[in-house]
């Protein structure tokens, strides 16, 4: 595989934290903390110093977007404006909100036309780590740089983490000269694993290290903003707590080989004792594609004395979020299958799918036809689910994949016929994955994007307490453009 005429990259903000967007009170509501993100083009150094600049589009003209940081139960309004060519809406991935703010356009609002404004209120029931990206023209918007993290702090801050960090991950397909490659919406590459890009960035800025200093606790926030790329990461000499996916707080524990894997739109806090000697350098890796791992970042520590001992204790529990227990034992029970995609070929197949070379991934195999097909996507659907296909943004006349009542318990039975992996989100609503390929998951953990490899199975649960039309989809964005996209109606 070639993916640049560098190694793989990555890069840290300043200070590794995002950046923080100043507010104010909104007039005539002085309860009401208020925002405003402006989406327009933008230039920006991706590389680093001595390297080209690349155009991007970006809110506020920065990669990644302003740092929003909310607290819990707290009302906002974040008012958006469109300095692009082209429709765009924003949507507040993970928080549980009315329909209307969702950000779909056509289905739950009017697109942003260029020059036009929206104003977004909503309340976060929920603390924890979310994000914001476009709904618009989503392939091409979120690929340019439009995404930004939204943090939900606890009423009261979390004892004994000395230190609160945010890596917002993208990945980036680059030319020779670090501008943003063509070729959006390719369908070959749409039909496998999406569009896996060159460059891994990380706050959107260079050094590929961070300095930490012995002895600290850290809480880091881990975000997967990419368009396709699934990560793993393993860090050396480090143990790894998880405390919460998605955003909602799940009991402490290792992950499985000491790697914690996100799909795109996938989420996990970490804490993490910093335990390594001053001045030693440690590795985060990257290894979710078989032979392609690469070193993502460095912990570098400081040569300075310790900032304590270790300590004995293990991590807390989060405090729980306010989400309705399904009760399974009353819940409807649905089947999804996921659908279509090119089949067989040449897979790396130790993580997941396709053989990617500079400029696409290659495979062979054949399309699923035979599906229902709503919207438009240039040559029609190459995925589906229960053989319907919605490409494109959505559209208002879709007919839902299901009619759910109000307070109803679910069960989502999700079986993924593909050959790919697909990571799937349920828009509004929070769950909980109560199996795995037939067998309980004893975690149980709370998400609102579920990681389905091909050929397994899953079952989620839910309460549907949030009436109207929400997006159910894969978040591999061409996956999704190109027909995994439904709508799960709660009347």
């Amino acid at each position: 595989m070639i993916v640049s005429r560098r190694t793989l990259m990555l890069s840290v903000g300043a200070a590794a934290f995002g950046s923080a967007l100043p507010f104010r009170r909104s007039f005539g509501h002085p309860d009401i903390k208020e925002f405003r993100l402006a989406a327009k083009p933008a230039t920006v150094n991706i590389i680093g110093s001595g390297s080209p600049d690349t155009s991007v589009w970006a809110y506020d003209g920065i990669v990644p977007g302003p740092e929003l940081r909310l607290r819990q139960g707290e009302p906002v309004r974040i008012v958006v404006s469109n300095s692009l060519r082209e429709d765009t809406t924003v949507h507040w991935h993970g928080i549980r909100l009315s329909n209307a703010m969702d950000g779909v356009p056509g289905l739950t609002q009017k697109p942003i036309h260029p020059g036009e404004s929206f104003t977004y209120d909503f309340t976060p029931s929920d603390a924890g780590t979310f994000w914001y990206h476009p709904h618009a023209d989503t392939l091409q918007q979120l690929g340019r740089g439009l995404a930004g993290a939204l943090i939900v702090e606890e009423p009261e801050p979390v004892p004994g983490i000395e230190r609160d960090l945010l890596w917002f991950i993208e990945d980036w397909r680059l030319d020779d000269k670090e501008r943003i490659a063509p070729g959006f919406g390719n369908r070959m590459e749409a039909g496998m694993s999406g569009r896996i890009g060159s460059t891994v960035t990380i706050n959107g800025r260079v050094p590929a290290r961070v300095t930490v200093k012995a002895g600290e606790r850290v809480r880091l926030r881990l975000v997967n903003a990419a368009l396709a790329r699934i990560v793993r990461l393993r860090f050396e000499g480090h143990k790894l707590v998880v405390v919460a996916h998605d955003g909602q707080p799940c009991d402490p524990y290792a992950p499985e080989g000491g790697r914690v894997v996100l799909g795109p739109a996938m989420r996990a806090d970490l804490i993490i004792d910093m335990n390594g000697k001053p001045g030693q350098t440690y590795r985060v890796i990257d290894d979710f594609y078989q032979d392609l791992a690469y070193n993502l970042v460095a912990l570098a520590y400081d040569p300075g004395k310790p900032a304590r001992n270790i300590r004995p204790e293990a991590p807390q529990k989060l405090p729980a979020n306010p989400l309705p227990e399904p009760d399974l034992a009353a819940a409807e029970r649905h089947e999804i299958a996921l659908q279509g995609g090119m089949m067989g070929g040449m897979g790396m197949m130790g993580g997941g799918g396709g053989m990617m070379r500079r400029g696409g991934m290659m495979g062979g195999g054949g399309m699923m036809g035979g599906m229902r097909m709503m919207g438009g996507m240039g040559g029609g659907a190459i995925w589906a689910m229960n053989s319907m296909a919605m490409t494109g943004d959505g559209q208002p006349n879709m007919p839902p994949l299901l009619t759910l009542k109000l307070g109803k318990s679910c069960v989502l039975a999700l079986r993924n016929e593909t050959a790919w992996w697909h990571p799937m989100h349920l828009h509004g609503h929070s769950f909980r994955v109560i199996s795995r390929n037939g067998k309980p998951n004893p975690r149980r953990e709370w998400r609102d994007t579920i990681l389905m490899p091909p050929r397994e199975s899953a079952e989620i649960a839910f309460v549907a307490d949030n009436p109207g039309d929400w997006m159910f989809h894969c978040h591999v964005t061409d996956h999704q453009e190109a027909g995994m996209m439904s709508v799960i109606r709660i009347t």
